[in-house]
C-alpha cells in the first residue's frame, strides 16, 4: 500500500519524506490557497523533493479549460498526475489526457458508479472521499469495498485512492480493505507510529537499564 501525503506545505512534505515511507502528494487548490505562493511554483518544488506521483489539480470547471491546465501542468515535472473532478466535463478530460500519455487522479469521487466510469476512461487514480462521507452519516469504507470489488471483478487498473482519511482507523480499514494507495494529512500520519503502551514499554526498558548500570 503506498502512502501520499495531502498537503502543499513544503516542510512537511520533507518531514514526511525523511521518514522513508513517503511515495507521492496530493494537493489541491485549497491547500496551495493556505500557502499563499503560486500553484506552478509550488508544485515543482514538491517534485524536486519527492520522485513519486505528485497530483496537480486543476482549477477550471469546464473540459476546454481543465484540457489546456491538465497540459500545462504536466509540463512541470514527469512525475506530475493530473487531478481532475469526478464529473462529465472530467471524464471526457480523462479520456483525452490518458489517450495522450498522461496520468490522471479524478477526485471527489462519492459513489462507486464514479469510480467504474473513470477507470473504462484510464484514469490513473480515483479518490474517493471517505471522511467526507463519514460526515454526512454514511460509512466511507462501503464506498472503498465498492470499488475494490468492482476493480478486481474486471480487472480495471486504475489504483483505489483512499482520501479524506481522518485519524488512524480510517487508515488501517483502507489496508485491510485492500485500498492501493491512501493520502493522508501529515498531522495523522505522525500518529501512526503513536501507542501509548509503546510510550511506558520504552520508559520501562530505560529505567530498568539505568537502575542495573547507572547512568543519566
Amino acid at each position: 500500500m503506498d502512502l501520499y501525503i495531502d498537503t502543499a506545505n513544503l516542510d512537511e512534505i520533507r518531514q514526511a519524506h525523511e521518514l522513508g515511507v513517503l511515495d507521492g502528494v496530493t494537493t489541491n487548490p485549497s491547500l496551495i490557497a493556505r500557502e499563499k505562493v503560486d500553484y506552478g511554483k509550488r508544485l515543482e518544488e514538491i517534485c524536486q523533493v519527492v520522485p513519486g506521483p505528485v497530483s496537480a489539480e486543476v482549477i477550471a470547471i469546464d473540459a476546454e479549460g481543465m484540457l489546456r491546465e491538465g497540459r500545462e501542468r504536466a509540463k512541470i515535472a514527469p512525475n506530475i498526475v493530473v487531478k481532475l473532478p469526478c464529473t462529465v466535463e472530467g471524464l471526457k478530460v480523462c479520456k483525452t489526457l490518458s489517450d495522450e500519455g498522461v496520468r490522471t487522479n479524478m477526485t471527489l469521487c462519492f459513489q462507486a458508479i464514479q469510480a467504474l466510469m473513470v477507470a473504462k476512461a484510464g484514469a490513473f487514480l480515483v479518490s474517493p472521499f471517505i471522511g467526507r462521507i463519514d460526515d454526512v452519516g454514511q460509512d466511507g469504507m462501503d464506498l472503498i469495498h465498492q470499488i475494490r470489488q468492482i476493480y478486481d471483478r474486471y480487472g480495471f487498473q486504475t489504483k483505489l485512492l483512499a482520501a479524506s482519511i481522518r485519524h488512524p482507523r480510517h487508515m488501517l480499514d483502507c489496508a485491510l480493505a485492500g485500498a492501493d494507495v491512501a493520502t493522508v494529512p501529515f498531522g495523522v500520519i505522525k500518529q501512526f507510529m503513536q501507542h501509548p503502551l509503546t510510550d511506558v514499554g520504552l520508559r520501562k526498558f530505560v529505567e530498568d537499564y539505568r537502575k542495573a548500570f547507572g547512568g543519566a
